[in-house]
């Protein structure tokens, strides 16, 4: 025995679980991993295993690569005599493909949802899953955990009088509870059609929020330091035109935060070139700006 709990990382959030291992402090244990000559995953946990287990790896690029190293994780930490394993997946690929959009689609998500539990786990968790209703997949214990917390640490670090964007509707949550916590205004970007292929972006003016009622504080964004927030940041293009925007309307700065920053396709180069003063993203994939640590988030939640 190692242990009372480990922290087992599977290749792609070995710096997130040795951080969440230490604010636990429980034991960190190396998993040895390589690919052979022909493609196939070849895998190694270092040390004995009889007790509680947390498995903490994202399926980011490349999913079908770190989905099946977790699988592999799992199914060989219980092989291995663990009696509980937990499955923290902070970023969990195929998790936006929720439903059946065309018909013979795959519902990619409710696979994964699927697969993860047949292999073992016990428990599952991640970080603002695309959509929450993911959770209804698993017949285990299922958790979506807030990145926003963290993420408004960080804003209050690098701004005096933030006002929280929303660079469209879906993202209006985010921004609600971050500027919640940080006692400012926030707004969100709406899309007008005014043609067949002409749409125009402009800063919403709302009094209420139409899904939940509830209050939202809107002042101009002109002479405040604008927060653009996002779960997921990828090509950047909408944001990019978010930017423009709040510019155009006098922010004094523009920055730009996300869960998971999967910045494809020189979308870092992007968000700069359009004027944002800061870019940053938190550590539940890895990227040049993965900057905002959610280790806290992650043993908060296994302290519960």
């Amino acid at each position: 025995m190692i242990g009372d709990i480990l922290i087992v990382s599977g290749s792609a959030s070995q710096k997130l679980a040795a951080n969440v291992a230490k604010e636990l402090n429980d034991v960190f244990v190396r998993v040895e991993t390589k690919k052979f000559p022909d493609g196939e995953k070849y895998l190694r946990v270092h040390g004995n295993v009889d007790e509680e287990v947390t498995i903490i790896q994202s399926t980011g690029f490349p999913q079908d690569e770190t989905l099946v190293e977790l699988l592999f994780l799992i199914r060989n930490l219980k092989d291995l005599g663990a009696k509980k394993v937990k499955v923290i997946v902070p970023f969990m690929g195929y998790a936006r493909q929720e439903r059946r959009f065309n018909d013979g689609e795959a519902i990619s998500a409710k696979i994964v949802a699927e697969l993860i539990e047949m292999a073992g786990a016990d428990e599952f968790a991640s970080i603002n899953l695309h959509e929450d209703c993911v959770r209804k997949f698993f017949n285990i214990p299922a958790y979506n955990l807030s990145a926003m917390p963290a993420i408004a640490d960080y804003v209050s670090e690098i701004t005096n009088d933030p006002i929280i964007i929303a660079p469209d509707k879906g993202a209006l949550g985010f921004a609600e509870e971050i500027s919640e916590i940080l006692g400012c205004n926030c707004t969100y970007l709406k899309k007008v059609r005014l043609g067949p292929d002409k749409v125009e972006t402009t800063i919403a003016d709302i009094d209420e929020s139409e899904d939940n009622g509830s209050k939202v504080e809107i002042s101009s964004v002109k002479g405040k330091e604008a927060v653009i927030i996002d779960d997921i940041i990828a090509t950047g293009g909408t944001i990019v035109n978010a930017i423009n925007i709040l510019k155009e309307h006098g922010a004094v700065s523009v920055n730009v935060c996300c869960v998971h920053p999967t910045l494809v396709n020189d979308a870092i180069s992007k968000i700069f070139a359009a004027g944002a003063k800061d870019l940053a993203g938190t550590d539940t994939l890895k990227s040049d700006v993965s900057s905002i640590s959610l280790a806290k988030t992650i043993a908060n939640h296994l302290r519960e």
